[in-house]
């Protein structure tokens, strides 16, 4: 596994703010040109050899998708047909690179509205994407790390959800909250408030446990890998964590279990210390939330038992 490389969230918090806004535009995209899927997981994005896809979609009369280069720095748009529309990333402001998406759309016969075409859950959820001539911040290098560190990210998080049989989510990149995530599903049904939104009563409709990494935000200026259980068990924040160095961290009323990038830069195993750290959260959130853990457990992710203890008895001998 590549060594993981610096990034420091306030040398690139500024081009952060406009890609992650750049993707909140091509992820509505998403959710208004594709089939609904249980806890949305038909919006999110994920990971390609280059950069990252909305995968493909369809206005009701072609196919059509989008892609981020963070290679090349480009925006992709492309149909089954062979149409394409591409424009560079560098030098764009959120409203220029909305219109050019529009622009681009038109041009290969793609129709799509978005519903609501402001930023979601962010500072400035009240301006129109059309309007925001203030966000143009777009420095290549670090576009082209975080994308990096997202790859290195995404392999381990498919690694750790191999050892699960029950309902698990892809591993997908959210353009909402700008993490990258993987999470698995319980058997209860969680009832919701009426009065919760319908994204957080759609995402939360069972118990969970779920494992990610961001890239750090105003409120917590640094990259992070993290885990949280949904609805938090009692007692959770009591249990211990691998490494030492990770802790439970309060945040919107919850704890979540926090292990920082920078630690994990530095440790002789990174690979192992992010998972053995994801494997401790998901112990103390599932037992504590009363899940048949050993049931559950996908070893080498194999669930035929024959299958299962020929690898087993190799990997002994």
């Amino acid at each position: 596994m590549d060594a993981f490389p610096d990034m420091p969230f306030t040398a690139w918090q500024d081009t952060q703010a406009t890609v992650h806004r750049f993707t909140q535009i091509v992820g509505k995209i998403r959710l208004a040109a594709s089939p609904r899927r249980n806890h949305w997981w038909n919006v999110p994005f994920h990971l390609t050899g280059r950069g990252i896809t909305t995968r493909p979609m369809s206005d009701g009369t072609g196919v059509f998708s989008i892609d981020f280069d963070f290679l090349d720095h480009r925006l992709d748009i492309a149909t089954t047909t062979g149409l394409r529309y591409s424009f560079s990333l560098i030098g764009q402001s959120v409203a220029g690179f909305y219109q050019r998406v529009q622009d681009g759309l038109a041009a290969v016969g793609v129709h799509v509205t978005i519903e609501r075409p402001y930023p979601f859950d962010l500072p400035d959820a009240d301006r129109p994407f059309a309007s925001d001539t203030e966000h143009t911040a777009y420095d290549p290098a670090m576009v082209t790390r975080y994308w990096q560190v997202l790859s290195q990210v995404n392999l381990l998080l498919e690694e750790f959800a191999g050892r699960y049989s029950g309902k698990t989510s892809p591993v997908h990149h959210f353009w909402h909250t700008f993490d990258i995530a993987v999470t698995r599903f319980g058997d209860t049904s969680v009832p919701q408030s009426a009065t919760t939104d319908s994204v957080t009563r759609e995402a939360y409709s069972r118990d969970v446990v779920s494992f990610g990494f961001w890239f750090g935000d105003a409120s917590f200026p640094e990259a992070a890998f993290y885990s949280y259980t949904a609805p938090e068990p009692d007692g959770l924040a009591e249990e211990p964590l691998t490494p030492d160095t990770a802790a439970w961290v309060e945040r919107g009323g919850s704890h979540l279990a926090v292990l920082r990038y920078d630690e994990v830069r530095t440790a002789p195993d990174p690979r192992k210390t992010v998972l053995d750290f994801y494997e401790s959260a998901y112990q103390a959130g599932a037992r504590r939330a009363g899940w048949d853990v050993d049931r559950l457990a996908c070893t080498n992710g194999i669930t035929d038992p024959e299958l299962r203890t020929r690898v087993g008895g190799a990997a002994a001998r």
